[in-house]
């Protein structure tokens, strides 16, 4: 008795599966284009400025103005690995301690003061990146330091340093090579570390790092080609070196202007830099990415996921009825929306306006 008794509930639920199923295929094609879209989950930043010594200072400021970009537009702190081979900040050449700009005009401290580095100094090397992308981080390292990642995680990997034909230095020391790089992606893959991955890198031959990826959802973007250099933007005579470069600094000037509820998209983004300002040639890879980036929000990478509705009215909470509730808030939205007085501003972060 007790195995028929097993043999009808294996049947049952074979057969509410077959209905489950039999229902998926009838639904809306809008529905199931949400579903699919569901996977993204969440959203995590790489950050890396594998150069050393004072006359890299630009490194520096590149890395922390897209930190504070991917701050600003949601992706929080314990979701950011920051790696930084030489504190700036700490500099003794630098007239201003505890302080990073990104331009001459000194517009904003970039290093600020809530900068979380979870990498510095000597932290910083090829081990330790692999480790980090790959997950395969020692015993002893603290849970902030780790990549915790998932199947449903959208990844920023922003590198800057001085590069060549297929390789990054790290710290004057080491190297990583392209085919290194490609590694640790596809152990990223392999091990569902990530829902879609987009490389940024501003070096000098960058796009030779992207060259050897195979890993699907992969899109990539490059400051310079093979064979070309990637330059500086400007100097700050006052301490003699560079601020920031060309590229990083262009796409700072279009991230200015993102907003965590904007449309702006991926597409858009990697136009940043035409060759007439950048002068060295932007490298894309895209054909690793199964999406049109002209349709894929900026923020998928830039920002935070979540789902927010801004309300710019005022809503009565102490109302008994939840439908009386419903009905006050939308008359306060639509009351706002009349007088079309609520504006949101953000503190702007990069002073492009101050170099035209």
């Amino acid at each position: 008795m007790f195995k028929i008794s097993i043999v009808l509930c294996l049947l049952s639920f074979v057969a509410i599966g077959c209905l489950c199923a039999e229902k998926t295929d009838n639904l809306p094609e809008k529905f199931v284009q949400e579903v699919q879209r569901s996977t993204h989950t969440n959203n995590w930043a790489v950050l890396v400025d594998a150069s050393r010594f004072w006359f890299n200072y630009r490194h520096v400021a590149n890395v922390l103005s897209i930190y504070r970009s991917v701050k600003r537009l949601g992706i929080p702190d314990s979701q950011i690995i920051l790696m930084i081979a030489d504190d700036m900040a700490c500099n003794p050449r630098n007239p201003r301690p505890g302080q990073v700009y990104n331009n001459a005009n000194q517009h904003i401290n970039v290093y600020g003061d809530d900068v979380e580095v979870d990498y510095r100094g000597y932290e910083v090397t090829v081990e330790n990146f692999v480790r980090l992308l790959t997950g395969r981080s020692q015993n002893s390292t603290a849970r902030s330091k780790k990549l915790l990642t998932d199947a449903g995680s959208n990844v920023l990997i922003y590198l800057t340093g001085h590069g060549g034909d297929g390789f990054l230095k790290f710290q004057d020391s080491e190297e990583i090579t392209s085919q290194e790089l490609a590694d640790a992606v596809e152990q990223m893959w392999e091990k569902k570390r990530y829902n879609e991955l987009f490389l940024m890198v501003d070096t000098c031959q960058a796009a030779s790092l992207y060259e050897k990826f195979t890993s699907p959802n992969v899109l990539a973007v490059a400051s310079s080609l093979v064979g070309e250099d990637s330059l500086s933007h400007h100097v700050d005579p006052s301490i003699g070196v560079y601020m920031i470069d060309r590229y990083t600094y262009y796409a700072l000037e279009f991230l200015e202007k993102v907003q965590p509820n904007s449309q702006k998209t991926m597409g858009e983004f990697l136009q940043v830099c035409p060759k007439r300002v950048c002068i060295s040639t932007v490298g894309v890879r895209k054909d690793l990415y199964n999406r049109d980036p002209n349709k894929v929000p900026i923020t998928d990478f830039f920002g935070s996921i979540r789902p927010t509705e801004i309300s710019t009215g005022r809503v009565n909470i102490t109302l008994a009825e939840e439908e009386d509730f419903i009905n006050a808030a939308i008359e306060a939205e639509a009351a706002a929306l009349k007088q079309n007085d609520f504006k949101i501003q953000f503190e702007p972060q990069f002073p492009s306006d101050l170099f035209k």
